[in-house]
């Protein structure tokens, strides 16, 4: 075979001259099960003919430590609660955002978009997230073994339900709800109180039948095992969950009121195309797609009223705590059934 013939320098040349196709860009995605599902995504993706790789957290504490690797870098955009985002706008790891360079924006319900009256998202005068989902964080019973609703946080520590309430696997929320029900701040527990919030979480552990991480693994607990009560991390999530799987249950805000999260979408400081991270924003904002998330998920968009007005009992939106490493600390101790040496010393 003739290497040097006119064919030959024809498709050299072409290999030459053409230019290989570029790769298509990438977005990564920080965010909560259900907040970007695989048909949503796809959708995305086709529209901005880019690629978008999303990893999932289960709790605000898997959230931090991958906020934690390469400061931030790893990701472009995160779905994270407002405490959670004054966290990381003190670390450095999230970048001002500008709503009217977001279109959609213009969609949300008025008190959504009076970013100053939302706590924590606006820091040092500058807007660093954009609201996407809410819901209150109440109790799920099971209405065969409840006569009547129960009324009190109280109820997760009562022994006639022992081995039959489940909590979340959390250290900060799970302080909260100690600190609230002994008529305590959730948010600012003093030095002297710790020591009693610590006892009270103690002997919530020996009261439940476990701590769940996901709300698809407390769902399945809650049917295999006769649980009787639920602490909804989750929200109404958990309650559309168990509903659609044919549970009888119902659900109450505690009269001592319900802690309550708002998540946002934020992009970090080390993000690779904010531009692009912006698009996703303002697309998780598109009707289609907001009203998608309470459709499959229960919970509540920032662009329409809940169907259900809900329960006149207060809300308590979650804030930073005085000290979540300290929190964390004592939570791991207690979970893994180790004795805190503060109750031991009386601190």
């Amino acid at each position: 075979m003739n290497y040097r013939g006119p064919l030959w320098r024809l498709l050299l040349l072409l290999f030459v001259v053409l230019p290989a196709q570029a790769a298509p860009a990438v977005l990564r995605v920080l965010a909560w099960p259900g907040y970007a599902d695989s048909d949503l995504v796809a959708g995305f993706e086709q529209r901005y003919e880019v690629k978008v790789e999303v990893t999932l957290v289960g709790s605000d504490e898997a959230l931090r430590n991958k906020m934690s690797e390469n400061q931030g870098g790893n990701f472009d955009v995160i779905a994270a609660n407002t405490a959670e985002v004054h966290r990381y706008v003190d670390q450095g790891l999230l970048q001002p955002l500008h709503p009217e360079r977001i279109a959609n924006t213009s969609r949300q319900l008025a008190h959504f978009r009076d970013y100053a009256r939302i706590p924590d998202i606006v820091v040092g005068g500058q807007l660093y997230a954009i609201p996407y989902v809410w819901s209150d964080m109440g109790l799920i019973y099971d209405r065969h073994q409840w006569q009547s609703p129960p009324e009190s946080i109280d109820s997760m520590w009562d022994a006639k339900w022992q081995g039959r309430v489940l909590a979340f696997n959390t250290s900060n929320h799970n302080f909260s709800l100690a600190s609230l029900s002994l008529g305590g701040d959730p948010f600012r527990i003093k030095a002297d109180e710790f020591a009693r919030v610590t006892a009270r979480l103690v002997a919530l552990r020996r009261n439940v039948l476990t701590f769940y991480s996901l709300p698809e693994e407390a769902a399945e607990l809650f049917r295999s095992h006769q649980v009787a009560l639920l602490f909804a991390n989750y929200g109404r999530q958990q309650l559309k969950q168990l509903r659609d799987a044919g549970a009888d249950v119902g659900y109450v805000i505690p009269r001592e009121g319900a802690l309550a999260w708002l998540d946002c979408w934020a992009i970090s400081r080390g993000a690779s195309d904010p531009v692009l991270a912006g698009k996703w924003i303002d697309y998780m904002l598109e009707p289609q797609v907001s009203h998608a998330l309470t459709e499959r998920q229960g919970l509540s968009n920032t662009l329409e009223e809940p169907a259900e007005a809900g329960s006149p009992r207060p809300l308590i939106w979650i804030r930073p705590v005085e000290d979540d490493q300290r929190r964390a600390a004592l939570w791991q101790r207690i979970i893994s059934g180790e004795r805190p040496p503060l109750l031991e010393a009386g601190q």
